[in-house]
């Protein structure tokens, strides 16, 4: 495969760009690239572009190609909102999120999250958990960035998701499965709780604020699990899988 990079634009056909910070020890280092290989660009807007590498070292560079727009995002406006979760469970959840075609993902802080952020610690945590993102992207193959929003409050988490968007929250006790649910009509926003669920309290706001309970199954998912999983299922039955 031809390695991809994120290199924010703007692109253009012939022009020689400078790429970003960390992309060429990458390419040299750990991909054992050399000056006159090929690599794609891709600007996180939507576009990808062919391209040589035209240095390497201390500033490098590489020559735009063609421009291309190869379709690879999922028809479905999917924003995964997700309390957040211990250890390294962040970094997996919105690795594989993207992978499976979110178009946002909003970490909030909830009641029974074990993990608490705030102050310079929740900044680098966000541009960690951004470059991640741009990570995944390089991976599968997305030319569209996702936004990783900084860490919310439930009630900032409802307000930006805004009065149209549908709303789902995954809820073990929820009266109707995801399979017996009717396609989204619009944006969709899936609510997760954190390791230990949503307390009542949230689960309450959620349901006043037009959160739509659904199950998934029998089983009792971890956290790290049921928002993969229900969007895996979303993208089956309505999306591009």
């Amino acid at each position: 495969m031809i390695s991809r990079f994120f290199c924010p634009g703007p692109l253009r056909e012939g022009e020689e760009v400078a790429l970003p910070k960390g992309v060429g020890h990458h390419a040299e280092r750990v991909l054992r690239l050399a000056v006159g290989d090929p690599v794609v660009l891709f600007d996180g807007e939507g576009a990808q572009f062919s391209a040589t590498l035209s240095a390497l070292g201390g500033v490098p560079r590489a020559l735009v190609g063609q421009r291309e727009t190869p379709t690879t995002e999922s028809p479905l406006a999917l924003t995964l909102v997700q309390g957040l979760a211990a250890s390294d469970k962040m970094d997996w959840i919105i690795q594989k999120a993207v992978e499976l075609g979110v178009a946002a993902i909003v970490p909030v802080a909830a009641e029974r999250s074990v993990l608490q952020l705030s102050g310079e610690r929740a900044e680098k945590r966000l541009a960690h958990w951004r470059q991640v993102a741009v990570a995944a992207c390089e991976q599968c193959g997305r030319n569209r960035l996702p936004t990783v929003a900084p860490v919310r409050s439930l009630g900032e988490a409802l307000e930006a998701a805004g009065e149209n968007r549908l709303r789902w929250v995954l809820d073990p006790a929820a009266d109707i499965s995801l399979t017996a649910m009717m396609p989204p009509d619009g944006p969709l926003s899936l609510f997760i709780g954190p390791e230990s669920g949503w307390s009542a309290r949230e689960l309450e706001r959620l349901q006043r604020a037009g959160g739509r309970g659904v199950r998934l199954g029998p089983r009792v998912l971890r956290t790290e699990t049921a928002g993969l999983a229900a969007l895996a299922a979303i993208q089956a039955r309505w999306g591009d899988f």
